[in-house]
């Protein structure tokens, strides 16, 4: 493959929006991945978003081939109510959520139940890696924050907890 077929192979993949392409011709192996710019994530109708006076993390990137998830994300942001006294579990990584060790297993808490301090809380699966969440402090959870599934960040609110006194 010359210079200028490379050159009509990436104006063609350019022209098609095409992100990745991996040929090969016999000993030659031509693999090309170009970053794509996010599309405009169209923001959800503010009058029905709670607004709080805790910034909101405005920087994340919510994919736009997954609008539901951008409503399930500002419903996360609305809770938990600022009303009472309730300890946060953040994620210490980011990954994907899962509230049970394997599907069709009962949750590993639930809402109501009595936490103690290194109790599994769920799983967050980053890189292939199942990495377990545990309760930094006893107490009742209030709220579970994320959906079995949801792709997480790094600090997102995972759980609400009530903490014993």
């Amino acid at each position: 493959m010359n210079q200028k077929e490379l050159k009509e192979l990436i104006e063609f993949l350019i022209e098609k929006d095409i992100a990745e392409f991996e040929l090969e011709r016999g000993d030659v192996k031509v693999k090309i991945k170009r970053a794509v710019e996010p599309a405009p994530v169209p923001l959800p109708d503010s009058r029905y978003i709670a607004v709080h006076p805790a910034p909101v993390n405005a920087g994340a990137h919510v994919p736009a081939s997954a609008p539901a998830k951008v409503e399930l994300a500002a419903a996360a942001a609305a809770v938990p109510e600022p009303e009472e006294d309730l300890h946060i579990v953040r994620s210490p990584i980011v990954g994907t959520f899962y509230e049970a060790p394997s599907p069709g297993s009962p949750p590993f808490v639930k809402v109501g139940d009595t936490l103690q301090v290194g109790q599994v809380l769920c799983i967050v699966e980053a890189m292939k890696l199942m990495n377990e969440i545990e309760c930094d402090v006893a107490g009742e959870l209030v709220k579970k924050l994320v959906a079995n599934g949801q792709p997480i960040e790094y600090g997102q609110e995972l759980f609400a907890l009530r903490p014993a006194k």
